[in-house]
């Protein structure tokens, strides 16, 4: 079942790839969505998948950035079929 989820990072995640990882990652997994930096120092992420991809997503970016990561705030909602690829936003 197709869900999209809504995520914070907050940390040291800005200046260590951490928009193009992800990129990287949706694009194998193939979620779709966006990343962005934020203001304030953290990265905000917009993806859709189904529910089992999306836990994988996740899964991977905090296999890759774990010791970035200071917080993370995930929300769960229905699937609304705005995203046709993944990208990067600025």
């Amino acid at each position: 079942m197709e869900k999209q989820i809504h995520v914070f990072y907050t940390g040291m995640v800005q200046g260590v790839g951490f928009r193009f990882t992800t990129e990287d990652i949706a694009k194998d997994l193939g979620v779709c969505g966006w990343v962005k930096n934020l203001a304030l120092g953290g990265v905000e992420i917009m993806a859709q998948a189904p529910e089992d991809v999306l836990k994988e997503f996740l899964s991977r970016i905090n296999q890759h950035f774990s010791h970035y990561i200071r917080d993370v705030d995930i929300q769960w909602f229905p699937a609304s079929n705005e995203f046709k690829k993944f990208s990067i936003e600025l």
